[in-house]
């Protein structure tokens, strides 16, 4: 929740901050609260637990802040170590978010599956993208009790619209996310499956995946589509 520097909303939260913490903020602030709830964790860590155990997954990271933030973040991971003794035969641990960073740059091999606040769950997905070839690879699923969303991580690109230039592999692993959640697991396997060879072999690629953007064997948005569609018929 955000308050405009300036409005009257604003100066009643810094007029309460100052009578109940002691403390007055400057009146030239712009104000956000953050609130994390117990309801709200519980639902995203049973979440993970939940995909873990389908997906045969072995460990779950919760990522925070903690250290600093001991009272949001606090309830954040005490509620997720509460969740996870619901899950003795998932490995459970967790980390500071900025350590985190340095943790995937560096021995990436080490974690499974992460649980964040949606803050830094945006910043470390992005992290995490350019570790596989960046946002042109990293799909992205929405999803909630009743419905669900998946799509590229990157979002629509209008700007790239109808120049059959930009990587769709991020739309089809977006698409292998939604088979397996539909249950179609041998559908999911066999796109992934071919959408990694042809990523495997570099040839039909994007300027994205290429050493250097510049790269003129790079191909257009329907070549690497083709491409995956002729590895398909092969599996």
């Amino acid at each position: 929740m955000e308050f405009q520097k300036g409005t009257p909303e604003q100066q009643e939260i810094i007029e309460t901050i100052a009578r109940t913490t002691g403390t007055r903020l400057d009146n030239n602030s712009a104000i956000s609260i953050k609130y994390i709830s117990v309801m709200a964790t519980r639902r995203i860590v049973k979440f993970a637990f939940d995909y873990a155990r389908a997906n045969g997954r072995r460990k779950i990271t919760a990522v925070h802040k903690a250290n600093i933030m001991k009272f949001s973040d606090g309830l954040f991971l005490a509620t997720a170590h509460e969740v996870a003794k619901e899950y003795p035969e998932i490995q459970f641990e967790d980390r500071i978010v900025d350590n985190m960073c340095m943790q995937l740059v560096q021995k990436p091999e080490q974690y499974d599956m992460l649980v964040l606040p949606n803050l830094y769950g945006d910043i470390i997905s992005d992290l995490s993208a350019g570790l596989i070839g960046g946002l042109g690879v990293a799909p992205g699923a929405n999803i909630g009790s009743q419905y669900a969303v998946f799509e590229p991580v990157h979002g629509s690109a209008p700007k790239y619209a109808g120049q059959n230039k930009v990587n769709p592999m991020a739309m089809m692993f977006s698409g292998v996310l939604m088979l397996r959640h539909l249950g179609e697991k041998e559908a999911a396997n066999r796109l992934e499956k071919a959408i990694a060879q042809v990523i495997a072999e570099g040839k039909n690629v994007t300027y994205d995946l290429k050493l250097r953007p510049d790269d003129p064997t790079a191909v257009g948005t329907s070549q690497v589509a083709d491409a995956v569609i002729e590895k398909l018929l092969r599996l």
